[in-house]
């Protein structure tokens, strides 16, 4: 619709991008080929000439658990050294209600030597994308925008819907959008939270969790929620932004800590289900082979973005079992590098001790329960945690 240059500080990024692929799998060559407007920079001086910037860095969590805001104002500093008067610079970054104002804006202001609200202006307007989703786009998801002056809302949402088929969503305040995003995947945990602990009950009770959710789920009002692991860029890290802001204000969030401490600790319940499963089977625990089918955060998707897969390997690790993990749609090296782990390039039939059905690729689900079984010795355990396979095809489900 408009020139648009597209900067990364990472020169490969670059790269990847003008020879026409996308890492990510989100864009196809053939839409980066009809992108006739757009340019690929990682040099800071090829942004001069732009008037409205958009920032999408990572906000993470560090070991703590507190919101780094790092790549964020990182950005910011990048930004002001560029920034001309009447510039429009917009946040779609999930963070907590205020960071925009407090964080940012003074991080502009002092880079630039521009006076907010009166030299530049600011808008915030969450990205909803869902990885490996090919249904749900940019372009037709339905977005919030705002803007640091009534003016300035008005002129941003009028930006966004040049693009989006969905329409746009104006909200009050910038500090308002920032809410309306850290909320919509803190509802998502929290959901999820109370499937998996119902999964922990069920279990103790020996009843089928997935028999339960369809039952429940042929009243019109019941929400379709599964129990597993809680990872990727979103769901197991806004919720921390909240509760950093809550407790700054002098309140403790109980629901969404305790929602988070219970998804958090999905990982190490699998392994333990999977260990008193092996023993029931007089399987040798320390020294085991066990294979993990699944290394991305979500199924059909090469995100590795905090995906909760690591908290089964390092749990492994604690009973002395040696854990291959196998992904057809995940970069080695970045797992090497993001995790220390090499996924196995190959399935090797009749070596492990135990297989953990842990991503719904479809690539598995085509395999089928023999496929997958053969992967096992004689003797072994088959764990699903998608409900890939049925009740009978599997020996434990989650």
């Amino acid at each position: 619709k408009v020139p648009v240059v597209g900067f990364d500080i990472h020169q490969k990024r670059i790269d990847e991008l003008q020879s026409g692929q996308d890492h990510t799998l989100e864009v196809s060559p053939e839409e980066l080929a009809q992108a006739e407007h757009l340019n690929y920079s990682a040099n800071l001086e090829d942004l001069k000439e732009c008037n409205f910037f958009v920032v999408t860095v990572p906000t993470p969590i560090d070991e703590y658990k507190q919101p780094d805001l790092t790549p964020l104002i990182k950005a910011s500093e990048s930004i002001g050294k560029v920034l001309n008067k009447g510039d429009v610079v917009v946040y779609e970054s999930t963070v907590y209600p205020g960071a925009t104002e407090e964080s940012c804006i003074p991080v502009l202001e002092k880079h630039s030597g521009l006076t907010f609200n009166q030299d530049f202006y600011a808008g915030y307007s969450p990205e909803r994308i869902n990885p490996g989703d090919k249904l749900h786009r940019v372009t037709n998801i339905l977005k919030i925008t705002s803007g640091s002056t009534p003016e300035v809302a008005d002129y941003v949402d009028a930006v966004y819907n040049l693009i989006i088929e969905a329409g746009t969503h104006k909200a009050a305040s910038i500090k308002v959008a920032e809410a309306a995003k850290v909320i919509e995947n803190t509802q998502r945990d929290v959901n999820i939270a109370l499937i998996n602990e119902l999964a922990l009950i069920f279990n103790k009770m020996g009843i089928d969790t997935e028999a339960v959710l369809q039952a429940a789920g042929t009243k019109w009002n019941f929400l379709p929620f599964r129990p597993g692991l809680v990872g990727g860029h979103c769901i197991g890290v806004d919720p921390y932004y909240l509760t950093h802001k809550a407790q700054a204000i002098g309140y403790n969030p109980e629901i969404i800590l305790a929602g988070r401490r219970l998804n958090d600790g999905m990982g190490a319940y699998v392994v333990t289900q999977l260990v008193k499963a092996m023993l029931k089977k007089r399987i040798q625990v320390e020294d085991a082979k066990v294979l993990i089918l699944g290394l991305s955060f979500k199924e059909n998707c090469p995100d590795i973005r905090n995906t909760r897969i690591i908290d089964i390997v390092n749990e492994l690790k604690e009973y002395h079992i040696d854990a291959d993990v196998y992904d057809p749609w995940v970069d080695g090296a970045e797992a090497e590098h993001e995790y220390g782990i090499s996924p196995v390039q190959a399935l090797e039939n009749g070596k492990y001790d135990a297989v953990i059905l842990a991503v719904a690729h479809h690539q598995f689900k085509d395999m089928g329960v023999e496929a997958i079984r053969a992967l096992g010795k004689a003797d072994h355990v088959l764990y699903d945690l998608k409900y890939v396979l049925s009740q009978a095809e599997s020996d434990l489900r989650l």
